[in-house]
């Protein structure tokens, strides 16, 4: 645990909620859809949470610096697997582009707390056990071999929000971004919209239960796995629409996170005879997640030719008889 100072804290909270009011401003009415916003805003998350890394490593010391790049780029690489679950969940319910801003930021705020709730409990109980390392270690095991196994481009339905609908009233049509609207005999029922935040929420949870044990695999302290998170799936948003038309053309992606998890997974279970450090970590990080992106283009990109070929040529319109 590395002693962190008050300001710190302050300085923290002072930029999240500045770029949470920001990226609210900036996406009022229609502003900021497009995709090059969210390449934008993007920018910026990722530009925050290094720069935020950057100030750790330069108050706290190097080995604190590398804990939480490390931490960062874990949450970071996870977080695409949300991504594939959120655009599930908007394509199920037919939920507009102009709507998702507003559940998605939504929904990355309670992320915030159910995060603090998770990383906080998670850290006092391995404090207190230490065979709970082992548990998380299992834990990740377990969902890495879950995650290789199922392509998460290829689900087809959300199962928290098939919950959702069958044990909630709800109306199937949308009420501009309303979450709750009063029907004629006066009975309250839930939009679309709804539906959507309460299975992103919900789903978040899931994935907290992978996501945050993996972060512990290269930091215990609490202050640098809160801040790591919390950049991270801040740009989250963002990063969703970036990737929403293009999630399904990465076929091997799950195999890198599966990867990751299983790292992490194996360095929670053999941290008490052998010590990763956090820089290696995050080479081993990005080689699993890079290898994966590359090796997805690369297979695209053969099969468009192949599949030209396969077409035949378009009949010539100009050919003279």
């Amino acid at each position: 645990m590395h002693p962190i100072p008050t300001w710190l804290w302050g300085v923290f909270w002072a930029a999240v909620l500045t770029l949470l009011v920001v990226d609210l401003l900036g996406h009022r009415g229609h502003h900021g859809e497009s995709r090059r916003a969210a390449w934008m805003w993007t920018g910026v998350w990722v530009a925050a949470g290094l720069a935020f890394g950057g100030l750790v490593w330069a108050v706290l010391g190097a080995d604190a610096g590398q804990e939480y790049l490390a931490a960062w780029l874990i949450e970071k690489s996870l977080s695409l697997d949300n991504a594939f679950v959120f655009l599930v969940i908007f394509q199920s319910l037919s939920v507009p582009v102009r709507a998702q801003h507003q559940v998605l930021f939504l929904g990355i705020f309670g992320a915030l707390v159910f995060r603090a709730l998770f990383i906080f409990v998670g850290a006092a109980a391995l404090e207190r056990w230490s065979w709970v390392s082992y548990v998380f270690g299992a834990i990740l095991l377990v969902t890495a071999w879950r995650v290789l196994r199922e392509d998460p481009a290829k689900q087809q339905g959300n199962r928290a929000v098939s919950w959702l609908s069958r044990h909630l009233p709800v109306t199937q049509h949308l009420h501009d971004k309303k979450f709750i609207v009063r029907r004629e005999d006066g009975r309250r029922v839930a939009t679309p919209l709804l539906l959507a935040l309460l299975g992103l929420e919900l789903t978040d949870i899931l994935f907290a239960v992978d996501s945050v044990p993996a972060a512990f695999s290269v930091t215990k302290d609490t202050f640098i796995l809160y801040s790591s998170n919390a950049f991270a799936i801040l740009g989250l948003r963002a990063l969703y629409l970036v990737l929403a038309g293009t999630l399904g053309k990465l076929r091997y992606l799950h195999y890198g996170l599966a990867g990751v998890l299983a790292f992490a997974g194996l360095k929670m279970v053999v941290t008490p005879w052998f010590h990763v450090p956090p820089l290696p970590s995050v080479l081993v990080i990005v080689a699993l997640v890079g290898t994966s992106v590359v090796a997805s283009v690369i297979a695209r990109r053969r099969e468009t030719p192949a599949a030209s070929r396969e077409e035949g040529p378009e009949p010539d319109a100009t050919v003279r008889r």
